[in-house]
């Protein structure tokens, strides 16, 4: 996982100019979104208000300036002919060094959120990892890369984090729920896991919009035995889901999936520690170190 999950590749760099790094897939699409407007006799303009987005984003997106979102793909598909071509076209796109290709999509998803849910029971979710954590977590699972690969990671990882800020207009909220073993494991050894417990005491202190809540040892019944889960509600107010394996990743938009995953969060919370709890046991395990 330390390749692909949002733990390890989750969030991409931004140039000074403030738009993603283009790509061949990004000017592709751009492309393609241009060439089906124009075949529908839509002018940019025309087109940027019947899917509710500015012209200036269209222009953006039909240079391969911008990755488009889902909901831009949802909106505009309609308009387009509403053949699926559009949505084909969008799983493959791609951009930003140190993300993994699978993780794409949700990352931009992410960023417009206003509220997101996160179960995690292999490791610490990479919005609340230290950077010396994150190294740590790339450079050991294999394939083992580069100082420069690694770097690029843990970057762009940093750089994700910018999302908890209750700067954003709206703030997002964010619900955490990590399992205990991984605080236990101590990943990187004794000094990078005091440093993480620190770390992560800090940010639920200082973030009003952050709950963590910790899932104890011993539980015995547990709603989050089939993985890990993501949630993800946008300012639209419609909900998107997020599953991640070895080495691949799936965004879920289907509607009864995505109500199936929201009844297993909302379990799991009843099961694991409250947030006050959570906080005296990662205190504790601080003071045990």
């Amino acid at each position: 996982m330390a390749h692909g999950t949002d733990d390890v590749d989750d969030g991409g760099t931004t140039p000074a100019g403030g738009e993603p790094e283009t790509s061949d897939s990004l000017r592709t699409f751009g492309a393609f979104v241009q060439g089906l407007r124009e075949f529908r006799g839509l002018g940019r303009e025309e087109f940027a208000s019947r899917v509710g987005f500015s012209k200036h984003t269209i222009a953006s997106i039909e240079q391969g300036r911008r990755m488009p979102d889902a909901d831009f793909v949802e909106r505009a598909e309609p308009v387009l002919g509403d053949t699926g071509a559009l949505r084909r076209a969008f799983e493959h796109v791609g951009r930003q060094p140190g993300l993994a290709s699978w993780f794409r999509q949700w990352a931009r998803l992410e960023q417009a959120a206003i509220s997101l849910n996160t179960y995690e029971c292999r490791m610490i979710p990479g919005l609340l990892q230290t950077e010396a954590y994150a190294h740590s977590m790339s450079a050991s699972v294999p394939p083992l890369a580069t100082e420069k690969a690694i770097t690029e990671r843990v970057a762009a990882r940093l750089k994700r984090q910018e999302l908890l800020s209750t700067d954003r207009e709206p703030p997002c909220a964010f619900s955490f729920i990590i399992e205990q073993a991984l605080l236990e494991r101590h990943t990187g050894g004794k000094d990078i896991t005091r440093e993480l417990f620190d770390h992560l005491l800090t940010v639920t202190e200082e973030h009003w919009n952050v709950e963590l809540q910790i899932m104890p040892l011993r539980r015995p019944s547990h709603a989050g035995l089939d993985g890990p889960m993501r949630l993800a509600e946008t300012a639209t107010n419609r909900w998107f889901a997020y599953s991640e394996g070895q080495e691949n990743g799936r965004l879920i938009s289907d509607m009864k999936t995505i109500s199936i995953l929201q009844q297993r969060y909302a379990k799991l919370r009843s099961q694991a520690l409250t947030p006050e709890d959570s906080r005296d046991l990662l205190e504790r395990m601080r003071g045990a170190l």
